[in-house]
């Protein structure tokens, strides 16, 4: 009985509570009618505003402004319009939240928004259908809430520019849908679900919010959060949508098909719906639940195949790549930043890696900007045991501290060689050297640099210091001062460019020249510490001692002088110089244990040891300087067969032409003002008065006023936008100062003029240069310039270009590269007034009874793998296939390069920045940094006699291509095997011989006596009478023997001189009572009898 009667009363009350459809559609109405209405009139308003425009501007009457001002004459109606904009604009500053009280407001709508959706989800804890009574206390809460989202929706209205726009924005709808029904429920006390849980719409206002408070501030942070927004809102508002229907059951069926399904229910069959897995166990039962289904499933399998995973790799990548390096007291770790690719990375640890192969006891940490891709975390797992990654910016001082800046031996910033937009790849690497010396001055840097021009900026840094390790690689200074020697000497590109190379693919050597260049690819620029046992003996006592007794080409020193304690870098240094106690020796060799011989040297353990390889740590002190003497001299004389006389004579001469040397050239560097004038303030370079432009600029009309020979062409490509590609540093070595001004050749540039007029400002103080408007690729700019006769003919790469392959980035180079090796030259007969000139051309081939030539061609490739482009024009046989560039013929007889191997120097930089000293020195033309500093204080006080020779920018060592029998050489007797020659130039003339360029087939049946390049030949690699020598000449040495010099080879050109006359320029005497007596025409050619020899 008494549960029958609570059955009942519960039944009643369930009917009283029970929200009827009439109620329902109450709700439903609201919103809709709202909604609609307010659409409807906005754009009958619109159509009004418009036809009345249009009726005004037809009528002129100003009919809408006499309509809108009646009865409000006494107002200005520019002063009402000014009010209204001023009202409007702040209305719309405040909702911008770019003031603190609009940030308030729009913080506190998300706020009551989300407090809105909270409430929603207690009320759905009840049946839908079921209606809330006046006595539930959240009505009133979310009635004020609602009240508020009013007013703000009212602002909005307002500061809307467009009110239609503003009406069907999702903001706009979700207070529509939800606000109205708020104020139903209170009129008819009765609460209803409704459309309430579009208020989670608002979560995708999370991520603004987020940056307003500076709770996030990386891209990272700000893409997480609005994907999980996105996500979240989707998500409920489904949930809500399905909890509606499911408990409401279809419209037209009143019902009947409803079914009981809390929101959490709601939740796991969206959950299940998204996943696109669907177990079954709750379904939806309605029409309008399993159509819903049908579509969100679609959509579903976007949102969660593509957000979901973006989420979680963001969320594991921000904790994975975030954690701070933890810097362990006595290990050793570089940081590297900048360009961090697959490329860059893979091509620093090799090269990083091969200078202490078999013992990585330095940790690399890697400071990336954005988080790697999956070849380079692949990459980073391979090498895990001393490799780490770090997500983070070089410019921000909260990074640098995650990475232990402070701590690490050196920081080194990678640059993009191959970005289009070089100029701001520098600028962004300055601004991160500027960011770490800020953060801590003492750590080291070591900067890669694409332009020599910005160069600039770094040395101004007040904490840039050069002596304490920090290193700059500038990509255009080394590339085109390679491609400058390589024009000055035949072979000498790719001899510079072996010492520097790392070779270790297998080959298999079909021929001999191949067997001998593949060997020579050994030899590396090697630093060592010199025994005390050199103390006191003369730089060529010790090279000599070091080359017969332990087997090693010491090459250059690094000297500290006496009178201005300057410490600087000397190749082939003259007798004058004497070694002081841990005197850093530069030595061309093949591995750092055969230049420990150096260090471990003793006069008294190993002054009877003659196998190098015995040579090792004794425990003795090293004898004094006379100990040494007697048994070293010995040593050397019983060790070779040279001109013992010779030996003699030079000591004996010693004290008296060493000081007469001296002055003489100081006389020559310093007290000549004609000279001082024509060479540039640090005196390292020739110079002239600023040059306009078209002064220099050739026309073909004028081919007759300019018979240029033995000139120097260089083929340009680029355009007035290109990036610059920095000729200065081409000319550069072109014009040092230990070349007169008659010894200077032409340099002759082939490109668009737009271009030149960009670089310019940067050439215009050089001499003797000249520029043709056209084109490489049309061979009559060619034959404009006279390339016929021209020394070495130079193709420059084009500037970076966004290209879809890199195959495609040398293809100017190579068209160029055809064009140019089509030109056949015919070789010039022999007169019959001249049979002592023996011609025999250079690179000549058969064609018939008649020979020709072939220009002399330095091309530069930006790709090495383009190299078989090049072999197939030069139409070169006996190439290892498949091989490398360094591996080619063309590299190999010094006809092509690339910068690619630069990348090498950053580890070569970190390991012994001595000899990235030393190849800047040897290519640039130039002296090292502190020597050049030097020199310009000097120029204010004045040369020291005794030391002008030494210290002065023009006095310093070039290297030559010498002959065998046309030059000075010839006197060396005997002079069978490499080891003789070096003894013998060194003791009698100061020459040091550092390499070979030899012929590849001796044979008369050769058709193309084309050379390759050997680098530090054996003791006793023999010699052939054809051979060249690569030689480190003194200043004042004159190669010629005076009586021998050809007058009458004018019309000789200068690529068939190669092998006659040796290439070898015609240094000028010591003093002017020296001067031979020539006849006009010799002086006229005299020029193009030069060597091409470089400066150091």
């Amino acid at each position: 009985m008494f549960h029958s009667h609570l059955d009942s009363l519960n039944e009643e009350d369930l009917e009283d509570t029970y929200c009827s459809i009439e109620i329902q559609a109450a709700f439903i109405l609201s919103s809709c009618v709202t909604f609609f209405g307010g659409l409807i009139i906005l754009v009958f308003f619109r159509i009004i505003l418009k036809i009345a425009k249009k009726w005004q501007s037809i009528k002129h009457s100003g009919a809408v402004l006499k309509l809108f001002s009646s009865g409000r004459s006494g107002l200005n109606p520019l002063r009402r319009f000014y009010f209204y904009r001023v009202f409007h604009d702040r209305i719309e500053l405040l909702l911008s939240a770019q003031t603190f009280v609009g940030q308030v407001l729009v913080i506190l709508v998300f706020v009551l928004s989300i407090g809105s959706l909270i409430i929603y989800f207690i009320n759905s804890t009840d049946l839908t259908g079921m209606c809330s009574t006046s006595e539930d206390r959240t009505l009133t809460v979310d009635l004020s809430f609602n009240a508020f989202f009013s007013f703000y929706f009212g602002l909005r209205f307002w500061a809307a520019d467009d009110k239609i726009k503003f009406w069907l924005e999702m903001n706009s709808i979700v207070d529509i849908f939800t606000v109205p029904p708020t104020f139903i429920s209170y009129y008819l006390k009765s609460n209803w679900l409704g459309f309430r849980f579009l208020r989670a719409l608002r979560l995708l206002e999370l991520p603004k919010i987020l940056q307003i408070l500076h709770v996030i501030k990386s891209s990272n942070s700000v893409k997480l959060s609005k994907l999980m927004s996105i996500v979240l809102s989707t998500w409920f508002t489904a949930a809500g949508f399905l909890h509606l229907v499911e408990n409401s059951g279809d419209p037209w069926l009143k019902g009947r098909n409803s079914q009981s399904m809390s929101y959490f229910e709601s939740i796991y069959l969206v959950t299940a719906t998204m996943s696109t897995v669907g177990f079954g166990d709750v379904v939806a039962k309605t029409s309008l639940g399993r159509t819903f289904i049908v579509f969100f499933t679609l959509g579903s399998l976007i949102l969660f195949a593509n957000y979901i995973p973006e989420m979680v790799e963001l969320f594991t990548n921000r904790r994975k790549y975030t954690k701070p390096y933890e810097a362990i007291k006595g290990k050793k770790f570089i940081v590297v930043c900048g360009n961090i690719t697959i490329d860059s990375v893979t091509a620093f640890l090799r090269n990083f890696l091969r200078h202490r192969s078999g013992e990585i006891n330095t940790e690399i940490v890697f400071l990336g900007e954005e988080p790697p891709s999956l070849e380079l975390e692949t990459l980073f797992k391979c090498n895990l045991s001393f490799t780490t990654f770090v997500c983070g910016s070089a410019l921000k001082f909260e990074d640098l501290k995650r990475v232990s800046v402070e701590s690490a031996e050196a920081c080194l910033i990678l640059a993009n060689s191959l970005c289009s937009d070089l100029h701001a790849e520098d600028i962004s690497n300055i601004m991160r050297v500027l960011s770490i010396k800020n953060y801590n001055s003492h750590t080291r840097v070591i900067i890669q640099i694409l332009q020599s021009h910005n160069k600039a900026f770094l040395s101004k840094i007040p904490t840039w210091n050069c002596s304490a390790g920090d290193n700059i690689i500038c990509f255009a200074e080394l590339k085109l001062g390679f491609i400058a020697q390589g024009c000055l000497v035949p072979g000498l590109c790719t001899f510079l460019t072996t010492l520097f190379i790392e070779q270790n693919q297998k080959v298999f050597p079909k021929h001999s020249w191949q067997k001998y260049f593949l060997n020579s690819l050994k030899n590396k620029i090697l630093t060592q510490r010199l025994s005390d046992a050199f103390t006191g003996m003369t730089f060529p006592e010790v090279c000599r001692l070091c080359f017969v007794k332990l087997h090693l080409m010491l090459i250059a020193i690094q000297h500290k002088s006496g009178f201005h304690n300057c410490r600087s870098l000397i190749l082939n240094p003259p007798a004058q110089v004497k070694l002081d106690k841990d005197t850093l020796g530069f030595f061309i060799a093949e591995s750092s244990q055969a230049v420990k011989r150096a260090f471990f040297y003793c006069s008294h353990c190993h002054k009877d040891v003659h196998n190098p390889e015995l040579i090792e740590k004794c425990g003795c002190k090293t004898g004094s300087r006379e100990e040494l003497t007697g048994p070293a001299m010995v040593v050397v004389k019983s060790s070779t067969s040279c001109i013992s006389e010779c030996q003699d004579s030079a000591r004996e001469q010693e004290s008296s032409l060493s000081i007469a040397s001296l002055k003489n050239r100081g006389v020559m560097v310093s007290d000549t003002p004609e000279d001082s004038d024509q060479l540039d303030s640090s005196g390292m370079f020739h110079w002239c008065r600023s040059t306009p432009l078209d002064k220099v600029v050739l026309k073909r009309t004028d081919k007759s006023k300019h018979e240029f020979r033995d000139h120097i062409v260089a083929c340009v490509f680029g355009d007035a936008h290109s990036a610059l590609v920095g000729l200065r540093n081409f000319v550069m070595p072109l014009r040092a100062s230990n070349y007169t001004r008659q010894e200077l050749k032409d340099i002759v540039f082939i490109g668009p003029l737009e271009y030149f007029h960009r670089e310019w400002r940067f050439l215009r103080n050089f001499p003797q240069i000249y520029i043709m408007p056209g084109s490489a690729l049309y061979t009559g700019d060619l034959h404009a310039v006279n390339i016929e006769q021209c020394s070495m003919c130079a193709v420059l790469a084009a500037p970076s270009k966004p290209l879809s392959s890199q195959i495609l980035v040398d293809t100017e180079n190579i068209m160029a590269t055809l064009n140019i090796q089509s030109l056949r030259v015919s070789s010039p007969t022999q007169r019959p007034s001249e049979p002592e000139a023996k011609a025999v051309p250079t690179f000549s081939k058969h064609d018939g009874k008649r020979r020709y030539q072939q220009i002399p061609i330095l091309t530069e490739l930006k790709n090495p793998s383009n190299i078989h482009f090049i072999e197939q024009i030069g139409g070169l046989d006996g190439a290892l296939k498949g091989a490398s560039l360094h591996l080619s013929t063309s590299f190999s007889t010094g006809t092509v390069f690339s910068g690619n191997f630069l990348d090498s120097l950053l580890a070569t930089a970190f390991y012994n920045y001595h000899v990235l000293e030393l190849l800047q020195m040897l290519v640039t033309g130039g002296i090292s940094s502190q020597m050049e500093q030097y020199l310009v204080k000097e120029k204010h006080y004045g040369f020291h006699e005794s030391c002008a020779t030494i210290l002065s920018g023009r006095a310093r060592c070039k290297l030559g291509l010498l002959s065998l029998d046309k030059t000075i050489l010839s006197d060396i007797k005997p002079r069978k095997t490499f080891g003789q020659l070096f003894c013998g130039s060194l003791d009698n003339y100061g020459i040091l011989c550092v390499g070979l360029y030899r012929v590849m087939d001796d044979g008369e049946h050769s058709l193309e006596n084309k050379r390759f390049v050997i680098t530090r030949p054996s003791n006793e690699f023999h010699l052939l009478p054809s051979d060249l020598v690569f030689c480190a000449i003194p200043f004042s040495t004159t190669c010629y023997k005076t009586e021998e010099i050809p007058y009458k080879l004018e019309n000789v050109p200068s690529a068939q001189t190669l092998d006659d006359i040796t290439n070898v320029m015609a240094m000028a005497p010591e003093s002017p009572e020296q001067l031979p007596k020539v006849s006009p025409v010799a002086e006229k050619t005299s020029q193009h009898l030069s060597s091409r020899v470089y400066p150091s």
